[in-house]
């Protein structure tokens, strides 16, 4: 239990720090539960939208989703995504990305990403939440982006020369991690499922090849960013795969 409260204390604004003690080798070892806060993150965005779908525009839900997980997050991927914009968009080499992630006033770049961003998932939950299977969708997305980490984390070195969590994130975190989402999208029992992982994890190899090539690895930001374009790529495969 102490693990798992590690990752819910890491990911989420959650006081779980009130119901075990853990340091930063905790943390990095509980990342196999990254997945399972992606589920838990999901099901209280999909219960808020249960209770406000009949009563409210699809639209307006939509924005109220966006808004709940900013709040039980911190935020904290919106600025990894800010930060890694502003980045790679203003930096000339791998020193200065690095030295421009670092700065936390968010520029032009990473305006624009926040902007688009939040945008394309308003607009991707409000048509969703008007069709079949949006519950399973909500739930999925949230924990296929808490998936992704995983992906980069074992596959690629940190990117600076200070210690970080993400160093201990290996193998063994990617291999439990794996399986709760394999499990995940069993339950689920539909096609479209694993289309939106198959999108999570062709855009992981992407980010994870541009990352490696721009910086020699990843930070805690450009996983951040990474999750927040995976649960936009989740999204757009479900609607690609049930449209008509």
């Amino acid at each position: 239990m102490k693990s798992l409260f590690a990752a819910l204390s890491f990911l989420t604004r959650f006081p779980a720090a009130r119901w075990a003690r853990f340091d930063t080798a905790d943390v990095a070892r509980s990342a196999g539960w990254f997945p399972l806060i992606g589920i838990l993150l999901g099901a209280i965005c999909a219960t808020a939208a249960s209770l406000l779908r009949e009563h409210l525009p699809s639209v307006i839900v939509a924005v109220v989703l966006i808004a709940l997980d900013a709040l039980l997050t911190g935020a904290l991927h919106f600025d990894g995504l800010a930060d890694t914009a502003d980045g790679f968009g203003g930096g000339s080499d791998r020193e200065d990305v690095l030295r421009i992630m670092r700065d936390h006033s968010i520029g032009s770049y990473g305006g624009v990403a926040l902007i688009l961003l939040i945008g394309l998932k308003i607009a991707a939950y409000g048509v969703l939440l008007m069709r079949d299977h949006w519950l399973s969708t909500v739930v999925l997305t949230s924990m296929l982006g808490r998936w992704s980490i995983l992906l980069l984390a074992a596959a690629l070195p940190y990117a600076r020369q200070t210690s970080s969590v993400i160093q201990g994130m290996g193998k063994g975190s990617l291999f439990w991690g794996s399986l709760t989402a394999v499990c995940a999208l069993l339950v689920a029992e539909a096609w479209r499922a694993w289309v939106a992982a198959a999108a999570v994890l062709l855009l992981t190899l992407c980010s994870g090849i541009y990352c490696r090539r721009r910086i020699g690895g990843v930070t805690g930001d450009t996983l951040g960013a990474n999750l927040e374009l995976c649960e936009c790529a989740a999204l757009f495969a479900f609607l690609w795969s049930g449209h008509p």
